[in-house]
């Protein structure tokens, strides 16, 4: 799994930790985008189809397949960036997943078959898979933060905790308030292709949260894009457009909430305006970004609360 790594928001020149998607190829083994970190985020004004996808190749058997461009929201100011990723390098000549083993181990020729038959084991064909690019790319995303990488406590493994873990995890013998983490199994993002699957995200992230019996309301008038996700004290709205929410959408889906004395959440793909995510500031909703991984972000304090007390 990658590690997380910092991207600095191009509007309010925050630092947030971006971890970058792991997808499963046709093989079976994982990828994941090959960031490029020499560059600069892209600020996210416009969403199209085409540049939502990027071409990733696998180290594994060099397939090479579309998968969603890495896109992070500032939990600062709600911007959305798209981050760069290095662009999937040819396999070089008897190198490709197609050629023999013995080629690349021996370049001795034909004298080598036998060191060939001796470097054509898997573990020698795993350590010099990661040579080529998109392994180094890999490793650049790693790059300073692998040191914090066996402290992550998230994955809930005997050996993930430790003194090396710091603040980050919730320690158990650290008091906390009210509003801790609840412990949860790692949420599984569903990669969003249409406007179904972003209704579909939001509702299983609802559940993760504790909320039961999440549903969308049948026979109900829907008067914009945006799409109403009902529960027993929740009233929820995902928009699954290209365009920033606004102000009159975080006040309705407040006065929705309101009405059924419920708590209100917003989910929007494209981000919110800076007097929406004001508003909502003053209001206590809370406002999630989602990306194309399928993974939502909070981007306002009432999410962070939400996401750590839960429902």
């Amino acid at each position: 799994m990658a590690e997380a790594v910092p991207v600095r928001c191009p509007a309010c020149l925050r630092e947030n930790g971006y971890t970058a998607p792991v997808f499963p190829c046709a093989c079976g083994s994982p990828v994941h985008p090959p960031l490029d970190l020499s560059a600069p985020p892209v600020l996210l004004t416009h969403r199209t189809w085409s540049d939502s996808w990027v071409a990733v190749r696998c180290t594994t058997c060099g397939r090479e397949s579309e998968w969603p461009h890495p896109e992070l929201g500032c939990g600062s100011c709600g911007t959305v960036v798209r981050l760069p990723v290095h662009p999937p390098e040819r396999p070089e000549p008897g190198t490709g997943p197609g050629a023999g083993p013995g080629a690349a181990a021996d370049p001795a020729g034909a004298a080598g078959r036998a060191a060939g038959r001796r470097g054509d084991g898997p573990a020698d064909a795993r350590d010099g898979d990661p040579a080529g690019a998109p392994g180094d790319a890999r490793a650049e995303v790693r790059g300073g933060a692998a040191a914090g990488a066996p402290g992550d406590g998230r994955t809930g493994g005997p050996g993930g905790g430790g003194p090396a873990a710091g603040p980050d995890v919730n320690p158990a013998h650290i008091s906390v308030p009210p509003t801790a983490a609840v412990p949860r199994p790692a949420f599984r993002p569903v990669t969003i292709r249409t406007a179904r699957d972003a209704v579909a995200t939001a509702a299983l992230y609802l559940r993760w949260l504790g909320f039961q019996d999440v549903r969308q309301p049948d026979g109900r008038p829907i008067p914009s894009a945006a799409v109403d996700l009902r529960a027993p004290g929740l009233v929820a709205q995902v928009d699954p457009t290209t365009a920033p929410a606004g102000l009159r959408a975080v006040e309705c889906v407040w006065l929705n909430g309101l009405t059924a004395s419920a708590t209100s959440v917003y989910f929007s793909l494209a981000g919110y305006t800076a007097d929406a995510r004001d508003r909502a500031d003053e209001l206590g909703i809370p406002l999630f970004v989602m990306d194309l991984t399928g993974m939502p972000q909070p981007v306002n304090d009432p999410a962070d609360e939400l996401v750590g007390s839960g429902a």
